[in-house]
C-alpha cells in the first residue's frame, strides 16, 4: 500500500541547486533511512514533505485518510502549556477521553462527572493508551507532566516532540535526526519500540547502529541521483561500494570509446546515411559518460600537535554538587599518554559538568584538578560555533591567521584549509548563518583542530555530521597520538574510537569500565536482574505469565488484562498526586483537596486489586 509519492521535485536557492527531479515513494511497513552528504538537501526534502517548505517543481502526494506525524529539528510549541497539556492538545480522540478523566480526578466530590469519565475510559479501552503515553514520557525523561514548556531545554523540547509523534500512533512517521538529544538508554528503548510497533518510517539519521537495527531500506542521494538499497546499513555499505566500483569501470570504458569516436568526429563526417547521423547524435552521450567525475573529496585532517609531557591531567578528591544533587564525590584519576576515554550516562548525571571542571571552565567544590604544563585542550562543545552577524566562512578561519602551521614546518593558507574541510572557494564567501547544521559543525570542528591541541574533548561531536565526515573523523582520531575524551550517544563512533569508559551512574558514582560500549552492553546484559520482591512486583510478574490451559473464560481473561492496564495507569496517577504533597507552599485547604483526590484513586485501586486477586486465584486452582 502506497502511503507517499514524491514526483520530480526540485529545489534551488539562488544559483545553488540542491536537487533536481527527485522521485521516490514510501509504502506501508517500510522503514526507510534517507542518506546524503551535508548541504545536499536532506532537511530541505523533509521540510517539503512536512509542508514547511515548497518545492520549485514537482509534487508530493499522500494517500488519503492516513495519519502522518513529523519530527523536526526545531519543534514549535505553545510555551504557555504544560507537558501534559501539550500532549492533550493533539486531535487524537482517545487523548480527549483521557484528558476528561484526568480533570475528573481533580474534583472527586463531583462523583457523577468522575463516573461518566471513568465509563468513557472503559468503553473506549483507554487504559492501555493512557499507560502507553505515560510510559513513553517516562522513558524520554519527561516525568514532570505539569512542567511548563517555556522552561524546557532544547533537548527536552525535542524529546517532547518525539513523544507527541509516537503517542499519536501515526501510519507514517517522518523523522529528522530522531536520536539527537537522547541518551543511550533512550536510543535503545526507541529501537525496541520501533521493532514492535507497526509504524512506517521515513527518517534522516547519522546513527549507524540505529540504521542497522531499525531500517529495512536506505535511499541515498549521491551526485544528484537517488539510489535505493533494500537492506540495512551493512548491506548498504557493501552494495554502495560495489556500485561505485562498477561506475568507475563503466566510466573507463566510456573514455576509451570517447577517444575512438573523437578521432572519427575530427574527420568531420557528413551525416549522409542514417547510420552516420545516429553515430553523431550518440557522440554527445558518450562524451557525457566519459567525463563523469565523482565529487568524492573527503575532509583532510592534519595537525601540528604540541608534544605532551609526562604529567597530563590529575583529579585529586574532586567533589561537585548542585543543591542536593551530587555530580562528583571525591573523584580520583590520573590520565596517561594516549588515553581514549568514552563517557556515558543518563542525561543529568553530570557529564558536561565533569568536562567543564576538567577544562577548568568550572570550579569544583573541593579537591584539585592539576593540568600538565604541556597540555593544550581542544574542547568541542555541544553549543557549536558562535555565529556573528554578516560573518563569512573565510573570516572565521582568518581569525586564527591567514596561514595555519602544519607538520614538519609546513603551512597552509586559510582558503586551502577550508578546501580540505570540503568548503569550495565559492562556499567560503557564504555567510555562516546560511550554512546547514552539518556544515556549521564541520566548520566548528575545523576551528578546534587548527589550534593544534594535544588533548581533545569532544562533547557529542557526531550530531548533524554526515556519515562520510564521521568516517573521516573516526580515522583521524584513531591516528591521533594525544589524549581523547568523548561524550557521545553514537555507539558506532564510541566503539571505534575509545578504549575504556567512565560510566556515570548518578549521585557521584563513576565506574571505570575496561572496554568499549558494545563490551559494556554485553557485560550489563549478562548481569543477573535484582528482583524487587514487593507485593506489587510479584503481582506484575505473575500477571504477564500466560497459562495455556487457562481456567478462565474468554471474557474473564480479557477482564484480567484490562485490570492490569488500569492498575498500571492508576499507579501513575497515585504517584503523581503523592508528589504534590512535597510542595511546602500548600495550604490546609489544598492538602484536603489533594487528600480527597488521592482517596478516590486508592479506593479504585483496592477495588480493582480485589477483582484481580479473584481472577488470579482461578488460575492457581
Amino acid at each position: 500500500m502506497n502511503y507517499l509519492t514524491v514526483e520530480n521535485i526540485s529545489k534551488s536557492y539562488g544559483e545553488l541547486t540542491l536537487f533536481e527531479n527527485i522521485s521516490f515513494s514510501v509504502h506501508k511497513d517500510q522503514k526507510i533511512a534517507f542518506v546524503a552528504k551535508n548541504g545536499t538537501g536532506k532537511t530541505s526534502i523533509l521540510n517539503i514533505l512536512s509542508g514547511d517548505d515548497v518545492a520549485d517543481s514537482g509534487e508530493v502526494i499522500y494517500r488519503k485518510d492516513i495519519k502522518v506525524s513529523f519530527l523536526s529539528q526545531d519543534p514549535k510549541f505553545d510555551n504557555s502549556l504544560t507537558v501534559e497539556e501539550t500532549i492533550f492538545a493533539s486531535d487524537n480522540p482517545i487523548l480527549k477521553i483521557i484528558s476528561n478523566y484526568e480533570k475528573a480526578l481533580l474534583n472527586p466530590e463531583d462523583t457523577e462527572t468522575y463516573q461518566t469519565a471513568f465509563d468513557a475510559m472503559e468503553r473506549h479501552q483507554a487504559w492501555d493508551f493512557e499507560t502507553l503515553y505515560k510510559q513513553i514520557l517516562f522513558k524520554l525523561k519527561l516525568d514532570d507532566l505539569n512542567q511548563k514548556v517555556s522552561v524546557l531545554s532544547g533537548g527536552q523540547k525535542k524529546r517532547l516532540a518525539l513523544a507527541n509523534a509516537l503517542i499519536n500512533k501515526p501510519d507514517l512517521l517522518i523523522l529528522d535526526e530522531p536520536t539527537n538529544h537522547l541518551d543511550l538508554e533512550m536510543i535503545e528503548w526507541l529501537e525496541a519500540f520501533f521493532a514492535k510497533e507497526n509504524i512506517t518510517l521515513f527518517m534522516v539519521t547519522h546513527d549507524r547502529y540505529f540504521l542497522e537495527r531499525v531500517c529495512n531500506e536506505i535511499i541515498e542521494l549521491d551526485e544528484g541521483q537517488l539510489y535505493s538499497y533494500k537492506g540495512n546499513y551493512s548491506y548498504y555499505l557493501e552494495k554502495r561500494d560495489a556500485r561505485i566500483e562498477r561506475e568507475a569501470v563503466e566510466t573507463g570504458k566510456a573514455k576509451q570509446l570517447f577517444k575512438k569516436e573523437l578521432t572519427w568526429m575530427r574527420r568531420q563526417p557528413k551525416a549522409r546515411t542514417t547510420k552516420s547521423k545516429s553515430r553523431i547524435d550518440d557522440f554527445a552521450d558518450i562524451k557525457h559518460r566519459a567525463h563523469q567525475r565523482r565529487n568524492d573529496h573527503e575532509v583532510q585532517l592534519e595537525l601540528n600537535m604540541e608534544r605532551l609531557g609526562s604529567k597530563i591531567l590529575e583529579f585529586h578528591k574532586v567533589s561537585k554538587s548542585f543543591k542536593d544533587k551530587t555530580i562528583l564525590d571525591a573523584f580520583e584519576y590520573t590520565f596517561k599518554k594516549g588515553e581514549r576515554v568514552g563517557i556515558i550516562g543518563k542525561n543529568g548525571t553530570g557529564k558536561t559538568t565533569f568536562l567543564n571542571i576538567l577544562t577548568q571552565t568550572a570550579l569544583p567544590d573541593s579537591g584539585k584538578v592539576i593540568k600538565g604544563d604541556t597540555v593544550k585542550f581542544g574542547y568541542y562543545t555541544q553549543n557549536g560555533i558562535t555565529i556573528k552577524p554578516e560573518q563569512k566562512v573565510i573570516d572565521v578561519i582568518r581569525e586564527f591567521g591567514d596561514y595555519i602551521p602544519l607538520k614538519k614546518g609546513r603551512q597552509i593558507s586559510a582558503q586551502q584549509l577550508l578546501e580540505r574541510f570540503l568548503f569550495s572557494r565559492k562556499k567560503q564567501y557564504d555567510f555562516v548563518e546560511k550554512l546547514s547544521g552539518g556544515e556549521r559543525k564541520r566548520l566548528y570542528l575545523c576551528t578546534i583542530l587548527i589550534q593544534n591541541p594535544n588533548f581533545l574533548i569532544l562533547d557529542e561531536p557526531t550530531n548533524d555530521l554526515d556519515i562520510v565526515t564521521l568516517n573521516v573523523l573516526e580515522s583521524f582520531l584513531l591516528d591521533f597520538p594525544g589524549c581523547i575524551i568523548v561524550v557521545s550517544h553514537d555507539r558506532y563512533f564510541m566503539d571505534k574510537v575509545i578504549d575504556h569508559l567512565f560510566v556515570f551512574r548518578g549521585e557521584g558514582v563513576i565506574e571505570d569500565f575496561p572496554g568499549n560500549y558494545t563490551d559494556y552492553r554485553v557485560y550489563e546484559d549478562s548481569q543477573p536482574v535484582i528482583e524487587n520482591t514487593t507485593t506489587q512486583d510479584k503481582k506484575d510478574k505473575q500477571s504477564w505469565k500466560q497459562n495455556e490451559a487457562s481456567k478462565l473464560s474468554f471474557n474473564e481473561e480479557k477482564e484480567l488484562r484490562n485490570i492490569e492496564s488500569k492498575l498500571n495507569s492508576l499507579a501513575f496517577d497515585k504517584k503523581e498526586l503523592e508528589s504534590k504533597f512535597n510542595n511546602p507552599d500548600l495550604t490546609q485547604d489544598d492538602i484536603n483537596k489533594l487528600s480527597d483526590k488521592l482517596q478516590v484513586i486508592i479506593d479504585t485501586i483496592e477495588t480493582k486489586e480485589e477483582r484481580w486477586f479473584e481472577l488470579s486465584s482461578k488460575l492457581e486452582e
